[in-house]
């Protein structure tokens, strides 16, 4: 009996190691595998966009940007109707979902087509479930809730899509300092602005896919199109973070008066660090306001127990 549980206890230790090994095994090759995804996402990203400017850039050599004139007409005249029925008045739909990385042609009519069915399928399945219980619900009661779900259907796709949108724009100003350091010392050393900025949107694809992302298609812009103005301002948009904006300011200002590339990447360089430690420090700074009804909450009862619990065990003193 005893050789048994012997026997078992040794299985238990080899089956024991054996999972943790294969555990360590996976969180040591997922970051790799991730990383290798995001690189392959990327590319895919880039490649995709390249392509797009070839096509556009040969139907308008072939003499057939008349029709693609007409259906852009047509398209943009629909999408400006369904904006002005969903009441997109202060940030663009278009800007919004390509700050969000949606960049699917279809994108911005999809996001306002739901902005307005929504409402109506979250009312109908209110109705529904009003219609299906036996308890008897007053009318205004049935009104407030058909009300509360519509608004609920026509704000949750702007909530979700402006959550992605900031959470993107986060990653972003947390990566772009070190991408602008990087694009110094390549500007420094004596390559053109687009070989530098694909360059680094190469090499910071490990660590932040959407800089990658955005600054990929803006090399694939500088290098296909005629108006590097408008590549610099699409790039602004795409991000829609001021150190974006700054960036594409700067190289325009550089460009235009001939004044020097590497100096504005510099002081972009210092002011974007300089505000990414002030966002740090602005965290840290209400942290302190936050944890207190935590700490109330949580930790006060808990000390109280320990503190007052071994009096009240002990009874009154004899």
């Amino acid at each position: 009996m005893e050789d048994i549980i012997a026997l078992d206890s040794n299985i238990f230790v080899v089956l024991l190691s054996a999972l943790a090994a294969a555990v360590s095994f996976v969180a040591f090759a997922l970051p790799l595998l991730q990383r290798s995804e995001k690189r392959e996402r990327y590319k895919d990203v880039i490649e995709k966009k390249r392509r797009a400017l070839f096509d556009q850039a040969r139907e308008q050599a072939n003499n057939k940007g008349k029709k693609q004139e007409i259906s852009q007409a047509q398209s943009m005249a629909l999408f400006y109707r369904l904006q002005r029925l969903a009441g997109e008045t202060s940030l663009s739909a278009r800007n919004l979902v390509l700050q969000a990385g949606m960049r699917s042609p279809n994108a911005p009519i999809v996001y306002l087509v739901s902005r307005m069915v929504l409402p109506l399928v979250f009312m109908g399945l209110g109705m529904l479930v009003i219609t299906i219980s036996d308890k008897e619900i007053k009318n205004s009661l049935v009104l407030l809730i058909l009300m509360s779900l519509a608004l609920f259907g026509f704000f949750l796709p702007r909530i979700l899509v402006k959550n992605t949108a900031d959470k993107r724009q986060e990653e972003i100003s947390l990566s772009f300092p070190d991408a602008l350091d990087m694009m110094l010392i390549c500007v420094q050393g004596g390559i053109g602005i687009e070989a530098a900025i694909n360059r680094i949107a190469d090499t910071v694809a490990d660590h932040s896919e959407a800089l990658a992302e955005e600054m990929g298609i803006l090399s694939a812009e500088l290098g296909m199109l005629n108006d590097r103005k408008a590549a610099f301002q699409g790039f602004a948009m795409r991000v829609g973070s001021g150190t974006a904006r700054s960036f594409a300011t700067a190289m325009l200002q550089a460009e235009q008066y001939g004044t020097s590339v590497s100096k504005a990447i510099r002081v972009l360089a210092d002011e974007s660090r300089e505000m990414r430690m002030a966002a740090a420090e602005q965290k840290a700074a209400a942290l302190p306001p936050k944890l207190t009804v935590p700490m109330i909450l949580f930790f006060l009862p808990a000390l109280f127990v320990v503190i007052l619990g071994p009096a009240f065990i002990g009874g009154p003193p004899q």
